[in-house]
């Protein structure tokens, strides 16, 4: 068991906090398979929001699944001051905010984090903390932010990520075939999105090469009715499961596929972290912080640079056009319901000459 220079006894009791949307969440899987290499007896909880610890669901490293509401009463508050207060020897906040920084001060006399920098607001959260790191917001890939706190524990970077696991069998799947690529159109928010003239494209190519379509998606009203009329315009085969699956079946569904083909969220992280192939449309944000982690890359450089679409180990990325990409903002109109030209304007063309690619590059037909 390595020996923490911040705790003079060997850590039994590590409480890691990430209150972030799913994707992020799964991004910070390589710190606790760094955590629990580095301390293969101790007891690792994790602090996540009620609505995305399922993307922890069935991770090895983790003794506890903690949660809290995202806008929690002063009770569930309460519940949890009482839950972890005291309890951990070493507790882990993963963010700059303020929720994590108190929950890291409640749940263990030594606690390591990210602060702002000076001058920004907040800076002074360092003296609440044994030891800190100023957080990066813009130069370094999201992974790479989280194991930079390896440095603070002496412990070393484990770069795999570890997607939600089940004993789900595909095989259970009516009307699923052999050869099939998944296809998750819907992002969170509007600025993310591709074109249904594009996706629709994209999948009657993927049909005309032997390709099952199958749809994925969350289990939103909204959702369900968009991708539902989707279909009526897909192939004759095509497989909608949307709001169908736990995203470990998902998991379990997306591993076992041709290719994967996502816009800027989280499932489009999931993808890469099973090692499939992974298509990743990306629109405003910047590759470098943001881009899926590539299966087997080990670096501490990002996988990704800001401008063009590039390719590292399984992950294609495909940058949207126009000369302001990325923009870092949230869509043309600085919404996240707004509208993004680049996405909009990208022919389909384009993600089809990657499938193209990607299908001559692996043996499945």
């Amino acid at each position: 068991m390595t020996q923490n220079l911040l705790y003079k006894k060997p850590l039994q009791r590590i409480l890691l906090i990430t209150l972030r949307f799913l994707g992020d969440t799964l991004l910070t899987t390589p710190l606790l398979n760094s955590l629990r290499t580095a301390y293969p007896k101790a007891e690792i909880d994790v602090l996540v929001f009620k609505n995305t610890a399922a993307m922890l669901e069935g991770n090895p490293a983790i003794a506890h699944i903690v949660t809290i509401a995202q806008k929690p009463t002063w009770q569930e508050q309460k519940t949890l001051f009482k839950r972890i207060f005291r309890r951990y020897d070493v507790a882990i906040s993963t963010q700059a905010g303020d929720r994590p920084t108190l929950y890291a001060c409640l749940a263990a006399k030594t606690r390591i984090g990210f602060v702002p920098p000076k001058p920004q607001t907040g800076w002074f959260k360092r003296y609440f903390l044994t030891r800190w790191l100023e957080f990066d917001v813009q130069k370094t890939h999201t992974v790479l932010e989280m194991l930079r706190l390896c440095e603070l524990l002496n412990i070393a970077p484990i770069y795999q990520l570890t997607a939600p696991q089940s004993h789900f069998d595909i095989k259970t799947v009516q009307g699923l075939t052999q050869n099939y690529a998944v296809l998750h159109i819907l992002p969170q928010w509007r600025y993310k999105q591709w074109t249904r003239a594009g996706w629709l494209a994209v999948a009657h190519y993927l049909h005309n090469q032997g390709i099952q379509v199958v749809l994925s998606g969350s289990p939103l009203p909204q959702e369900i009715t968009y991708l539902a009329e989707l279909q009526t315009e897909c192939p004759e085969n095509t497989l909608n499961l949307a709001g169908k699956l736990t995203l470990a079946e998902l998991a379990q569904l997306i591993k076992q596929a041709c290719l994967f083909i996502g816009v800027d969220t989280g499932i489009t992280h999931l993808a890469a972290a099973t090692e499939v192939p992974t298509i990743a449309l990306f629109g405003a944000t910047d590759p470098v912080k943001w881009t899926p982690w590539p299966a087997q890359y080990h670096s501490t450089e990002p996988p990704f640079a800001s401008k063009g679409s590039q390719q590292v180990n399984n992950v294609y990325l495909i940058q949207g056009e126009k000369d302001c990409v990325p923009c870092y903002f949230e869509g043309c109109e600085r919404h996240q319901q707004s509208h993004s030209d680049c996405l909009e304007q990208l022919p389909a063309k384009r993600v089809i000459k990657v499938i193209e690619q990607v299908i001559n590059s692996i043996s499945f037909l």
